[in-house]
């Protein structure tokens, strides 16, 4: 199997990221956004998917999250997709329920090279930290647009943090699930034969 990495640069007037990810990692993370709960929670996604992620941004923070947080979602969403290449061999769907105290979040993938999301639920606090709670179901969206990946996803619950925390966790363990390399299979899960076209 080659190895499955891709290093990502999104520069534009709002903000400037530097990328790099390996999906078959350890769970190492380097995280900077200047955002101290979104760094926390990439850093969850990174620890239980299992990926590597060394992620630096700098952006108008002065204005507001927004730019940040989707930006930071199209790269990280990018850098999966460029990572997976052809996709041939991946396991393809994956669904997880995961839980944090009284929160739980549900997620369904399809990491065919289809881009589509959905999501039920609200967040119970309008902001945690300096993130508002709502750019958490954009980042998710973001992500999914850019890595090629139908992703449905619920949260429930009675505090933000924890709801979304369950979220950002629901998402990685799908997304590692559904990327894995299937031992039976070489070519690509898919009855047209491609992924990719």
């Amino acid at each position: 199997m080659s190895e499955r990495t891709a290093t990502v640069t999104r520069e534009t007037a709002e903000t400037t990221i530097d990328c790099r990810l390996a999906i078959d990692g350890e769970g190492e993370a380097e995280i900077d956004t200047g955002i101290g709960f979104l760094d926390h929670m990439l850093t969850s996604f990174v620890t239980h998917g299992l990926f590597d992620l060394e992620l630096s941004c700098e952006g108008d923070l002065a204005i507001d999250d927004h730019h940040t947080v989707e930006d930071c979602a199209i790269v990280l969403g990018t850098a999966i997709d460029e990572a997976l290449d052809d996709r041939a061999g991946i396991v393809r769907f994956a669904d997880r329920r995961v839980p944090l105290d009284e929160a739980v979040a549900s997620v369904v993938v399809d990491v065919g090279g289809r881009p589509r999301f959905y999501f039920e639920g609200e967040f119970s606090q309008d902001a945690v930290g300096e993130m508002a709670s709502d750019m958490a179901r954009h980042f998710a969206e973001s992500f999914a647009m850019n890595a090629g990946i139908t992703l449905h996803a619920e949260v429930d619950g009675e505090n933000a943090h924890h709801e979304i925390e369950a979220l950002f966790k629901a998402i990685a363990r799908t997304a590692d699930d559904a990327t894995r390399i299937d031992d039976r299979r070489e070519e690509a899960p898919s009855t047209k034969g491609t992924l990719t076209e």
